[in-house]
């Protein structure tokens, strides 16, 4: 595969290389009610979801355009979000391939403009205690140093792509919002300070309350050190600009309708033309359509997630909510909370939403999140929202993210199922998968690289799966 995409770049056989001189602009209004396991793509040069990120972000950079007419490549990539544009970013930086990515609305229209911005040392749902028990301590802590790499890869690239993205860095606060959590919390910081040496901190309510935050809902925390809240769209239009900078082709409007695999050949299908390529990697998240490629089907359950952002605090507000830090910051409900204070004093807070895209614009789920955060901070009852928005997390159905070539038969690669922990580990899966891309991969052995996303038995019964448990989370996380 290596020699394939070698011979092919000294060719110069990347379709297309003209380049186009400004943002491509949407097409098509936002949908809010899209859904993954309904609609059979997701749409074609759809403006962003109405979010924070997209208000704020500034001009987008320039891009490539929509696919025009049939080309031939070496490599596509279908997603332009962080992990897509990381990847392609890596081939070109570290391996000499220029890829092509196709992008099916704008630029970084999914995940990566709707997330709530917290870059934290995890990837996928499952605790570093949990690695232990499903692979053994010696594969956890590597699984633990793989994460730690990813962290430090990640702030190198906003430090030398010189990435505006509005960093506010010190560490994660995991808050215990009842007294039993905070025992669960106290086991893990123990799992993570005697096995890992990762040294986190367990803080009683009164220190929290005291140096961080007036979380009424506060019975402890546990602080760990690596946590980084970012901008997340500028940061991906920083990723955007080093790609093209690299060489890389990034192209908006140009959803993959149909894919076809003849004599190793991918034949792509967009509106505008077909796209040949000998590789094809794929980064589209939550957004991934259950026909997009036999290898995804039943692969991925897209969860939906509501976010929403205040007005700005005035000085009083910020005193009777005690915000003393801009740190990035959870709580232990299944169903978490996830919340911080902006650089401009906002509040931005997220969590869980409805099942379906049909009942998304419900006001009743966004209302569920007002209610939280008044139970955080009662002195904010009423305050304005002055943004609201919703959309898909992808979740394996084992919690855990895969980048990985499912068929050493099929030049075919993914990188999916971050569970909601994608912001920072999205860099290095992109990585990653540059890296199986252009042949190296057979070098990654951790779990996430070794076996694909396991698929669902009962596919069709998911979501009435995932009601009755969104309802037994919800009694258990409350409880007295």
């Amino acid at each position: 595969m290596e020699t394939i995409l070698k011979q092919a770049s000294a060719t110069g056989d990347n379709g297309d290389n003209s380049r186009h001189g400004s943002p491509t602009q949407p097409s098509n209004k936002y949908d809010p009610q899209y859904d993954p396991l309904v609609a059979p793509d997701p749409g074609r040069g759809r403006e962003y979801a109405p979010t924070y990120w997209a208000a704020t972000a500034g001009p987008a950079p320039d891009d490539d355009g929509p696919i025009t007419h049939d080309i031939d490549v070496d490599v596509a990539i279908i997603g332009a979000g962080f992990t897509g544009l990381v990847t392609a970013l890596e081939l070109a930086r570290e391996y000499g391939i220029k890829a092509t990515v196709l992008e099916a609305n704008r630029v970084s229209w999914g995940c990566t403009s709707r997330n709530g911005g917290q870059a934290q040392n995890a990837s996928g749902r499952l605790t570093r205690g949990q690695w232990i028990e499903r692979w053994g301590r010696e594969t956890a802590l590597r699984m633990h140093a793989e994460i730690l790499d990813g962290f430090d890869y990640f702030k190198h690239l906003i430090k030398s792509g010189n990435i505006a993205c509005d960093p506010q860095p010190g560490g994660h606060l995991y808050i215990a919002h009842r007294p039993w959590a905070l025992e669960k919390l106290r086991a893990q910081s123990k799992v993570y300070n005697e096995v890992f040496n990762y040294k986190s901190r367990i803080l009683s309510a009164e220190e929290v309350k005291r140096q961080y935050v007036g979380d009424a809902e506060c019975h402890g925390a546990m602080h760990e050190p690596d946590g980084i809240g970012v901008h997340p769209l500028k940061l991906a239009y920083g990723y955007l600009r080093m790609a093209r900078e690299g060489g890389a082709t990034v192209h908006p409007s140009s959803p993959v309708t149909h894919w076809e695999t003849r004599n190793g050949i991918h034949y792509l299908t967009t509106p505008g033309g077909v796209v040949r390529a000998r590789a094809v990697g794929v980064a589209t998240g939550g957004y991934t359509s259950q026909g997009l490629h036999r290898q995804l089907r039943n692969r991925i359950m897209p969860i939906l997630s509501n976010s929403m952002v205040t007005r700005p605090l005035t000085e009083a507000e910020i005193a009777a909510c005690n915000f003393r830090t801009n740190e990035v910051i959870t709580d232990t409900r299944t169903l978490r909370h996830y919340y911080r204070k902006l650089p401009d004093n906002r509040v931005q807070i997220g969590s869980r939403s409805a099942i379906t895209g049909r009942d998304a614009p419900n006001p009743r789920h966004q209302q569920l999140l007002i209610d939280g955060l008044h139970r955080k901070f009662p002195a904010l009852k009423g305050i304005q929202i002055d943004y609201s928005w919703w959309g898909w997390v992808d979740v394996s159905h084992d919690m855990m993210p895969r980048i990985v070539q499912p068929d050493p038969n099929e030049t075919v690669y993914y990188a999916l199922g971050y569970g909601g922990n994608g912001v920072m580990y999205s860099a290095q899966a992109g990585r990653h998968m540059a890296q199986w891309i252009a042949g190296h991969g057979r070098k990654l052995d951790l779990p996430i690289f070794t076996s694909p996303l396991p698929g669902h038995m009962f596919a069709p019964f998911r979501r009435l799966g995932q009601r009755m448990l969104f309802h037994w989370y919800h009694f258990r996380d409350e409880r007295a």
